[in-house]
């Protein structure tokens, strides 16, 4: 089973948030998810996201791979950087 990183849409028409979670890559965008992650919310001034670390890291440890907005949110985040030094150390 291929595990991706992706944002779930939630909220409503013209307001939405999103949840960050860890979901099977052959299920829907806003289908059945593993484990939510955390959220983000692009409209709030500035963006809110609120993030588990550890469960970022997990996932990323086991091979989950984030899509291309939820590896930007991790990079923002620090988390990205924190994942590469932790592999570079393990060698």
């Amino acid at each position: 089973m291929a595990v991706k990183l992706r944002l779930k849409r939630m909220g409503a028409k013209k307001a939405p948030f999103y949840r960050i979670v860890a979901a099977d890559s052959r299920s829907p965008r806003d289908g059945r998810d593993i484990e939510t992650i955390g959220f983000y919310n692009p409209t709030t001034q500035p963006a809110t996201v609120k993030l588990d670390t550890e469960l970022a890291m997990k996932w990323l440890s086991v091979g989950a791979q984030p899509s291309d907005t939820v590896r930007n949110i991790l990079s923002k985040e620090g988390v990205m950087k924190t994942f590469h030094e932790s592999k570079k150390s393990a060698k």
